[in-house]
């Protein structure tokens, strides 16, 4: 431990790692309960389902907007007061969105929410990390990760049954005991940490979160047809273009909220952009498939929920395989494989239909979480390993709004091809959403395959990882 850093005490270190775990637990939870709600969500507010992407991409982007902040937050305000405000605002979110009674109120509330999300774990970690010693940190943060894993376990199943059983509010009500918990309990045990405040690079950050908003927009207001075409992709263009002059910009500046020289280091460079693009499908997968399970298939939420637990089984268990196969394999040949399987798979999904077995369809969505586990785990070891201690924190930074960002982006693809292949046909007839949604399948694993062409990029130095 840092020998600036006040005195901690026993039982401060000894209840951080649980803090820390209940703020991964809700930030995971909340990503995973909500989809399985959203058909029954938008009946209640009078909404196609296509227009609830917005409340999946409202906290998505808000957390990516905020994760460069996180540090700076921390050195300036402290730990224990960041992480106190955002327990307080995921909660408060979580209760405002409970209330809400329009599409437009419910959005702000998960912005709210999100605000909030964003900081639970950044903050936490960064405690956990300034608090142990390096023969600790591996014990503790496995320790921490593990109610991050069951959140996406019990998330879609517990959403289906809460809707069936009460209603969707309870979706979010939920958060509120648990929020409380971590209140007081942070009150009382979070220490608190902070560091000299380095400068924040407030035109950057500008800069880099318009790009990030207006491609957003530009492409969520495609798939909800709540703006013009033409509105929507003058908003894609002035994003892309904010994101350009933040890349002139930080060429010459003395402190970017992202640093270019990042970019030097080959395999960071092919993982973030093979990463972004990747995720543009997989990102997609839990936004959509709880859709097509309860609109193209007729599912009851709580059967959709229970139907997607196995995507989550076959993630866990192939995180126990990939330390031994990457190595063995080679991080350029298993991605471009895995890629490839990764897009095939979700491609895939355009046979499924109610003529398909239940029990197929649950062993089809744990081959696709182990395939999807496998790429995540692949892409986010090669984009971190040969980065210099310098550049750590940063690339690891924008790898975690990246992850966001690229996610986001899935969702609003996916909303606007459904919209496409939606458009003209009666909403309430089920065989066109079993043909809306097969035909955005087969785009977005079509459109997941291109990222193999990034990674093959990769050279021999790297294909043996």
């Amino acid at each position: 431990m840092p020998e600036n850093l006040p005195m901690i005490t026993p039982a401060q270190r000894k209840w951080l790692p649980w803090l820390t775990a209940v703020g991964f637990f809700m930030q995971t939870l909340d990503g995973t309960i909500l989809n399985t709600a959203l058909p029954s969500m938008a009946a209640a507010l009078g909404e196609s389902p296509l227009q609830m992407q917005s409340v999946v991409i409202a906290y998505m982007l808000t957390v990516a907007l905020l994760i460069p902040a996180s540090g700076w937050l921390a050195d300036r305000f402290g730990t224990r007061r960041v992480y106190l405000a955002a327990i307080l605002l995921f909660t408060l979110g979580s209760l405002a969105c409970a209330v809400a009674n329009t599409l437009p109120l419910l959005v702000a509330a998960r912005v709210l929410q999100g605000v909030g999300g964003a900081l639970l774990m950044p903050i936490g970690r960064l405690a956990v990390l300034r608090v142990y010693s390096k023969h600790d940190l591996l014990r503790v943060m496995s320790f921490v990760t593990i109610p991050g894993l069951l959140g996406p376990l019990i998330g879609p199943a517990l959403g289906g049954w809460l809707v069936e059983v009460a209603s969707w509010h309870w979706v979010f009500l939920i958060n509120l005991p648990v929020g409380l918990v971590g209140f007081i309990a942070s009150w009382s045990f979070m220490p608190d940490l902070r560091q000299h405040t380095a400068k924040f690079d407030w035109q950057g950050f500008v800069l880099f979160s318009a790009g990030m908003v207006l491609v957003s927009v530009g492409l969520q207001g495609l798939g909800e047809h709540s703006i013009s075409t033409g509105w929507a992709l003058f908003a894609v263009l002035f994003g892309l273009a904010a994101m350009a002059s933040y890349w002139l910009y930080a060429a010459n500046a003395e402190q970017p909220l992202f640093s270019l020289a990042l970019f030097k280091t080959s395999t960071f460079a092919i993982g973030i952009w093979g990463n972004l693009f990747a995720r543009l499908g997989s990102g997609a997968m839990p936004f959509l498939t709880p859709l097509f399970l309860q609109l193209g298939l007729g599912f009851s939420p709580s059967k959709a929920g229970m139907t997607m637990i196995p995507t989550v089984i076959g993630a866990m268990l192939t995180k126990t395989l990939v330390n031994k196969l990457i190595p063995l394999v080679g991080y350029r040949r298993i991605l471009i494989i895995n890629t490839l399987a990764l897009g095939v798979m979700i491609a895939s999904f355009y046979f499924i239909d109610n003529q398909v077995p239940h029990g197929v369809l649950l062993v089809w969505l744990a081959v696709f979480g182990a395939i999807n586990s496998l790429q995540f785990s692949a892409m986010n070891t090669l984009t971190l390993q040969d980065l210099s201690s310098e550049h750590a924190s940063s690339g690891n930074g924008l790898l975690s709004v990246v992850m966001q960002l690229s996610m986001s982006l899935g969702v609003a693809i996916a909303a606007s091809l459904l919209g496409l292949f939606s458009s003209g046909k009666p909403a309430g007839d089920s065989e066109f959403w079993l043909g809306g949604f097969h035909l955005t399948y087969l785009c977005i694993g079509l459109m997941s395959m291109l990222a193999a062409l990034i990674f093959a990029q990769l050279g021999k130095q790297e294909r043996k990882g």
